[in-house]
């Protein structure tokens, strides 16, 4: 009760931090917006780019869109993630674009120029998609302002000024724009923050974080990305996360999963995820609420470096099958992740053979899913192993008997031929899968008799 009065505060408080600028006219709102700013830069072209990653990302297409906007009369620039990326040297896997024009703006123009646009559902968010020369999507999106959010969602209004925009944005180095000429425009230093692996709220945390609480989980994967120590965070935004933290009940799972995922595979995973449980975030995201990031950190130890599934790491901080479940339940796994999470927690205690790998071969030659190799990577990477190559080259090999030899030998369906199959292949497995049919079913007498004292042994009435 508590906490969903707590929940209902944060939600009506952050209306009225915006209702300010829904009593006000579009116009005042835009004046308002500019008051409320954050230390800026009032000349924002910081250098003209000109590098390799740059210049190669001007295809055919992007030069066709560059065009078009140009012919209109409207501003475009690149925004966001790739202006980071292309500063850092660093080639850019996705391209957003920013402008000046409206999504009726926009869809006019395209029309005009007979460009088919997809996916209409993102024009709710100010975004039109067109596709140039039926080759390539470019995702462009209206410059805005955020008048009244949630916590998740915002209603906007649209705007010409880039400064307006990149004041909504959440981090620093996230809030650059690059025009096609190369001019890069950087109003809150989010280049400044870039040379200095710092990662930094556009003006206030606490403000920034309670427009959508998953910008806490955005800070984490960012510091993983840009930071180069592990453990060199400002004390006011770690404040700003752990008074905000209750936010990401809100947050849906698969939003959620789709920032930690990359935060497990990234940099300073074992120490960010330390981190994130020390600001008491675990319990918001379906973790348990007293996690051993002692087991995370010496399994990190050894994972750093390694191409390996979040999960692996993510196992360490679960304990039991009802905790895998719970914590699938909150981040909504696929049918994969799920299997090896709890795969991993059924299996990872160390099995001592004196042939190492034939415990964990075992495990795949007794099991009817596919991908329980896959699984078994993972685990022998969670377990440090070192034969883990050996285990990858391993050709999987296939048991030579099956149901119909058994019923030419009078073995009947059902229970009885399940049974006498899993005994007769233990057989085969502990002979190293040597043994061609013919050998295997030498054993079958010693299976029957063996069938045959179980099933005396349920009949026996002393035994009920």
């Amino acid at each position: 009760m508590i906490l969903c009065r707590l929940i209902k505060y944060r939600f009506t408080n952050n209306i009225r931090n915006f209702s300010n600028l829904a009593d006000l006219s579009p116009k005042e709102r835009l004046v308002r917006c500019k008051e409320m700013a954050p230390k800026y830069r009032k000349d924002p072209v910081i250098k003209v780019l000109n590098t390799t990653e740059f210049t190669s990302i001007f295809t055919e297409e992007l030069n066709s869109l560059s065009s078009i906007f140009k012919q209109y009369g409207y501003e475009i620039r690149i925004a966001g993630g790739a202006v980071r990326d292309l500063l850092l040297g660093k080639q850019p896997k996705d391209l957003d674009f920013a402008t000046t024009a409206t999504p009726d703006q926009m869809k006019t123009m395209f029309t005009e120029e007979n460009i088919r646009m997809i996916n209409m559902n993102g024009e709710k968010h100010g975004t039109i998609t067109p596709r140039i020369n039926d080759k390539e999507n470019f995702e462009v999106t209206t410059l805005r302002i955020d008048v009244v959010t949630d916590g998740r969602h915002a209603e906007v209004q649209y705007t010409t000024d880039w400064f307006l925009d990149a004041n909504r944005r959440d981090l620093t180095i996230n809030s650059m724009f690059l025009g096609f000429d190369g001019t890069v425009y950087d109003y809150f230093y989010g280049f400044d923050d870039l040379q200095n692996k710092r990662i930094a709220f556009v003006g206030e945390a606490s403000q920034r974080i309670q427009e959508d609480y998953l910008r806490i989980l955005r800070y984490f994967r960012f510091y993983g990305r840009i930071a180069e120590e592990s453990n060199k965070h400002e004390e006011e935004t770690l404040k700003a996360i752990r008074d905000n933290v209750d936010g990401l009940e809100r947050i849906s799972g698969e939003r959620i999963w789709v920032e930690l995922k990359k935060i497990l595979e990234g940099n300073f995973a074992g120490e960010i995820m330390t981190k994130i449980i020390e600001c008491n975030i675990g319990p918001y995201i379906g973790l348990p609420k007293d996690c051993n990031t002692e087991d995370l950190l010496n399994v990190w130890k050894h994972l750093q470096g390694v191409d390996t599934n979040a999960i692996t790491l993510l196992s360490s901080l679960i304990n039991s099958d009802e905790e895998a479940m719970v914590l699938h339940g909150r981040l909504k796994f696929s049918a994969f992740e799920r299997d090896l999470l709890l795969f991993l927690v059924q299996n990872r205690s160390p099995k001592l053979e004196e042939k190492p790998l034939k415990p964990y071969q075992r495990l795949v030659l007794l099991s009817k899913n596919n991908k329980t190799k896959l699984w078994v990577i993972e685990l022998l990477k969670y377990l440090n192993s070192e034969h883990i190559k050996e285990f990858e080259d391993w050709d999987v090999p296939r048991f030579p008997v099956n149901g119909s030899m058994l019923k030419e030998k009078g073995i009947a369906n059902g229970k009885e031929m399940g049974y006498v199959l899993n005994k007769l292949k233990d057989h085969w497995i502990e002979k190293d899968t040597c043994l061609s049919a013919e050998e295997i079913l030498k054993e079958l007498p010693h299976i029957l008799v063996q069938l045959d004292l179980q099933l005396n042994n349920l009949l026996d009435p002393s035994n009920m």
